[in-house]
């Protein structure tokens, strides 16, 4: 079984974000970048794929120079090979059209991404995928076993979960879930060392089919002030909700 497996590039978290040039760009100095956490989920089914099934995998990312060190982490934790699309990503259906370019040719059999990304939380990429390569698609997917050309998926949906039933090519948008946070790897020296010496690709653009353009970016409003109530003056606190937040 082939894999292919979509890493998007992505600040932690815990990054303070600024915006530059009239907010219209994202100020990336200073900023530490990390494998997408959904993706790091799917990554470490894959690795599952590969050490019980055999099954080989790629992973790949749309973006400059900067994002290899994320995909030679990837390659650390144990994919084969590395992919890198060498193009901006100025919104969802551009990286989807790159992403589709490559599996086209790697002719792939499961291509795991994350549900979303952390940065944009668009949540559109997977199901375009699915759609440019007329495969079957599960998104939201929090468990995943393949047998032969056959797939057992579960997802989440409002109120429970859904069992599906689909076959190979698939396509699915993966999350928490998928893989117990305990269960993600680290990537240990050897495998530091085995990323240096395997492949990392790189790959022009066949097209530019960006559809949208980000014009201006902006920061939550700070919080306002807080007025403190003592906890035995209800009426106060009445009037306040009353007057001044108009919530009753």
């Amino acid at each position: 079984m082939k894999i292919l497996v979509c890493i998007s590039h992505v600040p932690d978290t815990t990054s303070k974000i600024n915006f530059i040039e009239d907010d219209s760009k994202f100020d990336s100095n200073g900023v530490q970048f990390v494998i997408n956490p959904n993706d790091e989920f799917g990554l470490t089914r894959a690795m599952w794929f590969k050490e019980k099934q055999n099954a080989t995998i790629d992973v790949v990312s749309v973006g400059g120079p900067e994002t290899e060190p994320t995909l030679r982490k990837a390659l650390a934790i144990g994919a084969d090979a590395a992919i890198r699309v060498n193009a901006s990503t100025p919104d969802g259906y551009s990286v989807a059209t790159h992403l589709t370019e490559v599996a086209r040719k790697g002719n792939y059999d499961l291509i795991i991404a994350g549900r979303e990304s952390i940065d944009y939380n668009g949540g559109m990429v997977p199901g375009m995928l699915a759609a440019m390569l007329d495969a079957n698609f599960v998104t939201n997917c929090i468990s995943l076993e393949v047998e032969g050309t056959t797939a057992i998926a579960i997802r989440e949906i409002d109120g429970g979960k859904e069992i599906l039933s689909t076959v190979l090519p698939l396509v699915i948008g993966g999350q928490k879930g998928l893989v117990e946070e305990s269960d993600l790897r680290i990537p240990n020296m050897r495998g530091i060392m085995m990323a240096r010496k395997k492949p990392l690709t790189v790959v022009a653009p066949e097209s530019d089919n960006s559809a949208t353009n980000s014009v201006s970016f902006e920061k939550p409003a700070a919080r306002g002030a807080v007025k403190l109530v003592e906890a035995d003056n209800i009426d106060e606190l009445i009037n306040l909700l009353h007057n001044e937040a108009k919530v009753i």
